[in-house]
């Protein structure tokens, strides 16, 4: 197997359109969409409802949100997460165990597998008091990092998995679009929890 050309910025990688197909471009709209849409849950909690601690604690939540979905939105167009593996693979190559990669990202792998449900449950229990469509928001956020992630450390056995179809749909899609449809129904339940209470 030939190896890659390091005629990128970075080994093989250089910044350009990821994903140009139809589906690669909704997930970037659905990306700034769910940023939109986080912005509006932080700006919805104003006044004297945001010196409250749980209140004030909920609107960062929110913005952190927004700032995170923007980023990802950005990134998988230019595909950053490739940069990622071209840094790994040359560290690998400089550092003699390019040859164990293999188990490298297995153990990666399980890392952040690992840090992915700690992540969940510690944001969850971080907006255990906020509204209920705060905790959702949380639970689909950690499922579309720990999806970046994972995709980032192009093991082959998880490529081969991400690329399968499920009903003529890729793996990737419902992952990575699943885990947003969550957060975007997070923001949705908690605008309705607020316009009960006004």
């Amino acid at each position: 197997m030939p190896e890659p050309s390091d005629s990128g910025w970075v080994g093989n990688w250089s910044p350009g359109i990821g994903d140009p197909t139809f589906v690669g471009w909704v997930t970037v709209v659905v990306y700034f969409w769910a940023a939109w849409r986080c912005f509006a849950a932080a700006r919805r909690i104003t006044g004297r409802m945001a010196t409250l601690g749980a209140a004030r604690r909920e609107r960062q939540f929110w913005r952190v949100l927004t700032i995170v979905f923007a980023f990802l939105g950005v990134n998988k167009q230019l595909d950053l997460q490739s940069a990622l593996t071209e840094i790994g693979r040359l560290l690998a190559q400089s550092e003699g165990w390019y040859e164990i990669r293999g188990e490298v990202q297995l153990a990666f792998i399980t890392v952040v597998g690992v840090l992915g449900v700690v992540a969940a449950a510690v944001a969850v229990f971080l907006v255990r008091k906020a509204s209920a469509g705060a905790r959702v928001a949380a639970a689909g956020t950690a499922t579309v990092i720990t999806f970046v992630v994972v995709r980032a450390a192009s093991f082959h056995h998880i490529d081969r998995f991400i690329h399968s179809k499920w009903l003529g749909l890729q793996a990737n899609w419902i992952l990575e679009l699943g885990g947003l449809a969550v957060v975007l129904g997070g923001t949705y339940a908690q605008e309705r929890a607020f316009r009960r209470i006004r």
